[in-house]
């Protein structure tokens, strides 16, 4: 089987600061790299940090990063023999995972079938609730078609009801609905926006929780059957769906509240047989964890997991890969501290309008417990056709108020000119004496906003 064989380079099916993270954890492991890039990167710096780069395409993601047969060719011609998709472009592809498997390599992340499973909200819940995880009110099956069988099901959650995607994700295809009235007009909208964006007009229902925050868990899993997680992260801090800051572990919730709902994380992985490493993602509430759904690739926010955890994520994936058996039993696993993550993106702080151009001047921050990963420099033209995000500012302290003050201190020392970027808001945000207190939910961000003359 693939997914067991060694392989001694990886071809990285990805572009910035992904790209480079992958680079380095190969490198630290004796592995080859080989990175594939379009015309729009592919004088970057982070491209030549690879052993290998091969440009694929143009500037334009369809025709570069999302171009399967591309990828696939260069990694037959770089001798490769195995793909690490990062996040985002191809990481969740069904048919990806599946080509690069039946083209005798090693798809770095879990199997196509368990990636289908997780991908399928329906079926992700329905799997979800035979292992014991929590889920939120709402039946695990398609939205049927009938309005007054909508209408039954609606009344039976209780308003407000909320009607998502099956197939989607990043925050499209879902709308609240507050009262019977606005019922069947939202389900045709949502209907129809399901089958444009994501292929199939399958919904489902939920109760629609008020003031919930966000709280992940963090799993890593090998082919031998055993699964560990590495604690848990509070990503509320949102706008439009998009996490700007995340932190681990998440305030106020004890381990003995936690603890269980991880175990059953854990048991869900065996049960669907899940490889590599994954998220479960949940919305927390009045003491009750809800599932929503599970990403089966690394997070952008994998890094506070790792400065807490003491676990090299990136190098686990690369590992489990391999075929090798994890090196933690859960017993082994212990977290200490407490880690922020500040998105640092190319747009304006006021509009969030994307900033293209070129980066003229660029400090980072330094200190005990301060790392910065991120594949721009001075000179580095940001380019307009990709994900604003241009660096991930990762603290460490010994509690959350240590954090939370290296934070404040980085943030002021970190230095980037030329284009227009989210630091001012940051700075603004750690300011704030609620988001200090901990515990906000994920409609916070969205209403300080407002207070500041930006939505």
């Amino acid at each position: 089987m693939p997914s067991h064989q060694r392989f001694d380079k990886v071809l990285i099916a990805n572009r910035g600061e992904v790209a480079l993270r992958v680079v380095r954890a190969c490198c630290e492991m004796g592995l080859k790299t080989v990175v594939v890039c379009s015309e729009a990167d592919r004088d970057s710096a982070y491209v030549k940090s690879a052993d290998q780069s091969i440009c694929i395409g143009p500037s334009s993601a369809s025709k570069s990063y999302l171009n399967q047969n591309a990828i696939l060719l260069a990694a037959r011609l770089s001798g490769a023999g195995a793909v690490h998709p990062g996040y985002g472009f191809l990481s969740e592809n069904t048919s990806f995972s599946a080509a690069v498997e039946k083209a005798g390599l090693t798809f770095i992340g879990p199997d196509a079938s368990a990636i289908a499973t997780m991908g399928d909200k329906i079926a992700a819940k329905s799997a979800m609730i035979a292992a014991g995880v929590p889920c939120v009110p709402g039946p695990d099956t398609e939205l049927p078609s009938e309005p007054e069988a909508i209408r039954a099901i609606a009344a039976g959650i209780g308003y407000p009801v909320i009607v998502k995607a099956a197939g989607g994700g990043g925050g499209r295809g879902m709308r609240v609905v507050s009262a019977e009235a606005e019922l069947q007009e939202a389900v045709a909208l949502t209907r129809e926006e399901a089958r444009k964006a994501f292929g199939t007009p399958a919904l489902y229902m939920e109760k629609f929780l008020q003031h919930p925050r966000h709280i992940e868990i963090q799993v890593l899993c090998d082919t031998h059957g055993n699964a560990v997680w590495l604690g848990h992260r509070d990503c509320s801090m949102q706008r439009r769906h998009q996490k700007v800051v995340e932190e681990a572990p998440a305030p106020g919730i004890s381990e003995t509240l936690i603890g269980p709902v991880g175990e059953a994380c854990v048991k869900a992985c065996q049960q669907i047989g899940y490889r590599g490493v994954g998220t479960f993602e949940f919305l927390y509430e009045d003491g009750a964890f809800y599932f929503i759904e599970m990403n089966t690739r690394l997070q952008v926010e994998h890094p506070v997991t790792e400065e807490t955890s003491g676990v090299d994520i990136v190098q686990q994936q690369l590992r489990v890969a391999q075929g090798e058996a994890l090196s933690m039993a859960q017993v082994d696993v212990t977290c200490a501290g407490h880690a922020i993550e500040c998105r640092i993106n190319a747009e304006d702080p006021m509009t969030f309008m994307p900033s293209a151009g070129v980066i003229t001047a660029l400090e980072l921050p330094k200190g005990e417990g301060v790392r910065v990963d991120t594949h721009v420099e001075a000179g580095y033209k940001v380019s307009p056709y990709y994900d604003s995000l241009i660096a991930k500012l990762i603290v460490h302290g010994q509690d959350r108020a240590d954090a939370m003050q290296r934070t404040r201190s980085a943030l002021a020392s970190f230095k980037l000119e030329g284009i227009a970027t989210n630091l001012p808001l940051l700075r603004e945000l750690f300011e704030d004496a609620a988001f200090a207190e901990g515990e906000t939910d994920i409609h916070y961000l969205e209403k300080w906003l407002k207070t500041r003359g930006a939505a």
